[in-house]
């Protein structure tokens, strides 16, 4: 297809996303968005047409990788305009970031592994300045790859980038640079408005041939001049003739962790917002005594945070706390138990949060606070208890079982 016959599918509009990080605005490019979701996504969501032509996919993932807006939202939105048969490819793609986060739930390992091996480059970097000059000129967009480098100012500019540029920009990286994979999944992690632990590393494993062991994904010519409709031709840039990486830890499977149900809050209690999920208090069966939100988002990496990113993150907390206190990660401690005395409660409720900065944050707080005489419950949504069992293999494996998961949670009849 060509951009013009792709604009023409999509009404002759061309448009820049909104990206105010508020909950009205999610709501807004969904309700854009969802006309769109059904058979003309499924044969333009592929094109990257550059950072002024965002009308072929959703541009949802900032909201609801904070849940300022939800994937039970999104479904539902796109099932009342589409029958799923017409509206799969799209579903099947919200059900990508739920697969990431049951997977990494069922294989912790892995996240550990990451911030080990990022700790170990970071200080090759220092000690390397071949290795330093290489990162800076690829962080910089300044390789002389001219898609690769137009693609590193557009994530540091906008915070955000095509699902296929990550992919091929995550391959160039790797193969064709030949820099360290946890380097360049860091850049990413820093830089996106939807940075999200789970999707972001097991993404840069997946083309790193990690995640699907022996099978890495190689960035070709013909696909990027295709599929950017000829704005980019790397011609002979390349490196197509690549290993995948290999790595000797063994990633064992472990149950999923406990989690509280929404019915089993009884109560006051001082409601904890995070990151993680923004809208927690709407499953939530009576109000909090208080609420209060944290940031963790400057620890998702040693290294400075993307000032939009960070932007994003802050912008979305302050929409969901409404005018409340945001600590910041280091902060935590001292001022949950001053919210808790304040409010006079024992008992902190939060959305459950998944392996990361927030998780980690939470479990170092747990013991001091429990010494206070102060509990943490993590409630978990439905929406995760009925998917996440399926992340225990390929996402194939959860891609059958798709249609029986909106089936339980009352989505899809």
């Amino acid at each position: 297809m060509k951009t013009k016959d792709i604009i023409t599918d999509l009404g002759g509009k061309t448009e820049v996303p909104d990206f105010t990080p508020t909950r009205a605005a999610g709501l807004a490019r969904l309700e854009l968005f969802a006309e769109r979701a059904g058979e003309v996504y499924d044969r333009c969501r592929n094109y990257d047409l550059g950072p002024d032509q965002r009308e072929n996919v959703s541009a949802l993932s900032p909201w609801i990788r904070h849940r300022l807006i939800t994937e039970e939202e999104v479904i539902r939105a796109t099932l009342a305009r589409h029958p799923f048969e017409k509206a799969e490819r799209f579903i099947h793609e919200v059900f990508w970031r739920t697969y990431f986060k049951g997977w990494l739930e069922h294989h912790p390992t892995v996240w550990h592994a990451y911030q080990v091996g990022l700790r170990r480059q970071i200080k090759s970097v220092d000690r390397d300045r071949r290795l330093a000059a290489s990162v800076t000129h690829a962080t910089a967009g300044e390789t002389g790859i001219e898609c690769f480098d137009a693609w590193a100012e557009e994530l540091v500019t906008t915070g955000y980038l095509h699902n296929h540029a990550r992919m091929w920009f995550a391959s160039i990286w790797i193969f064709t640079l030949e820099l360290p994979w946890e380097l360049g999944a860091d850049f990413f992690l820093r830089h996106l408005m939807d940075g999200d632990p789970a999707s972001n590393t097991l993404a840069w494993r997946w083309v790193a041939g990690l995640q699907t062991k022996g099978r890495p994904y190689i960035a070709r010519v013909s696909n990027i001049s295709k599929f950017t409709d000829g704005r980019f031709c790397p011609t002979h840039q390349l490196n197509t003739n690549v290993t995948a990486l290999n790595e000797e830890a063994d990633h064992l499977r472990v149950p999923l962790p406990d989690a509280a149900h929404a019915d089993d809050i009884a109560g006051d209690y001082l409601l904890l917002i995070t990151e993680e999920d923004m809208q927690i208090a709407d499953v939530l069966p009576h109000a909090p005594a208080a609420h209060i939100g944290a940031l963790a988002t400057q620890s998702r990496s040693p290294l400075p945070l993307g000032a939009v990113a960070r932007e994003f993150a802050c912008g979305a907390m302050q929409d969901a706390c409404a005018g409340s206190d945001v600590i910041e990660a280091g902060a935590w401690l001292e001022a949950l138990i001053t919210a808790c005395r304040a409010a006079g409660v024992t008992t902190i409720v939060t959305g459950y949060a998944p392996v990361g900065p927030v998780a980690t944050a939470l479990s170092d707080a747990a013991p001091r606070l429990l010494a206070e005489g102060i509990k943490i419950i993590q409630v978990r949504r439905d929406f995760d208890t009925v998917a996440w069992p399926h992340a225990t293999k390929g996402f194939f494996k959860m891609k059958k079982e798709v249609p029986s998961i909106l089936q339980r949670l009352q989505l899809h009849q």
